[in-house]
C-alpha cells in the first residue's frame, strides 16, 4: 500500500525504520519475480522503490534538524 509523504511524515523514526525494512524485502522479492517472468505489475516495483527514497529522505532530514539542535 502506497502511502503519501504527508502520512509517512506522521510516523514515528522506528515505523519508518520498519516500513522501509518491509519495502525492501518485497523489492527483493519483485526483483526476483520479475528475473524469473512472472512479475504481474512492473509499476509496483517503481512505487516501492519511490516509497523508500522518500523514507530515506524524511529520516535524513530529522537526523540533520536533531544534529543542528
Amino acid at each position: 500500500m502506497k502511502r503519501k509523504v504527508k502520512e509517512l511524515r506522521e510516523l514515528s523514526n522506528e515505523e519508518l525504520y520498519g516500513r522501509r525494512y518491509e519495502l525492501r524485502k518485497e523489492i527483493f522479492n519483485l526483483r526476483l519475480q520479475q528475473q524469473s517472468g512472472s512479475l504481474e505489475k512492473p509499476s509496483v516495483l517503481r512505487s516501492n522503490r519511490r516509497e523508500v527514497a522518500q523514507i530515506e529522505t524524511i529520516l535524513a532530514e530529522r537526523a540533520r534538524k536533531a544534529a543542528l539542535s
